[in-house]
């Protein structure tokens, strides 16, 4: 892959044969972060399950402390006191069939995150072709099919992500941006790896968290050391 001569300048910063410390890695994903906009930092995580496996999936959400540095768009699906409760909490869009119909056959998709109360999910079930591909499908183990939508709508605004075991066993999640600062995006780090070590499998065999990658958008990547426990 041809890379661009600011790729190949912040690449000089990082030595691919060494695997940092988090608070280095972290000042060094900042420094290598040049772009002319204001980069995301992402984690990758090698995971030592096995994702064909029911009783080894990976699967939570946590509130960063520093949020996403994301401006977070949410839907509800919700009526009554619900929509009331998530109108109230700032949600950009709260409704029921109309709006399931507006997505459906409009191709509405102005939102990041979708909420539902449990008695609207056989109306939020007849999007799973539309919401599923996206990972936008509400599911009681994200948070996001709850009676306290307020809560969850909330959290999400706060910066409330969801991390998920995917086909490769790896974990990819966005912790902040940049701009951020290496110690902010630490504490969103620590939070996330906390979660994760607390989600483990009881079935996991062996080294349960194998390896860390952090990198910004357009940075180069920067080994951590493995956090194997809380």
């Amino acid at each position: 892959m041809k890379r661009g001569k600011r790729y190949i300048e912040a690449a000089k910063l990082v030595d691919p044969q060494t695997i940092y410390e988090p608070s280095d890695a972290m000042e060094l994903v900042v420094k290598s972060a040049t772009a002319k906009f204001d980069e995301t930092v992402e984690i990758h995580l090698k995971m030592g399950v096995d994702s064909r496996r029911a009783d080894q999936q990976i699967r939570g959400t946590v509130v960063l402390p520093h949020g996403t540095g994301k401006d977070v768009r949410v839907t509800v699906f919700a009526k009554g006191p619900g929509a009331e409760e998530a109108e109230a909490a700032g949600a950009e869009i709260v409704g029921a069939e109309e709006l399931a119909e507006k997505i459906q056959k409009e191709g509405f998709m102005d939102f990041d995150v979708v909420i539902a109360t449990p008695d609207m999910m056989g109306v939020v079930g007849r999007l799973g072709r539309v919401l599923g591909p996206r990972g936008l499908m509400p599911n009681p183990k994200s948070g996001t099919v709850t009676t306290d939508v307020g809560r969850a709508v909330t959290e999400a605004k706060a910066g409330r992500i969801e991390y998920r075991l995917e086909k490769q066993n790896i974990i990819h999640c966005a912790i902040g941006k940049a701009s951020f600062g290496a110690e902010k995006l630490l504490d969103n780090y620590d939070a996330l790896l906390d979660a994760i070590l607390r989600a483990k499998p009881a079935a996991a065999k062996g080294q349960y968290l194998q390896r860390v990658t952090l990198a910004s958008t357009m940075g180069p990547g920067v080994r951590i050391v493995p956090k194997l426990s809380k």
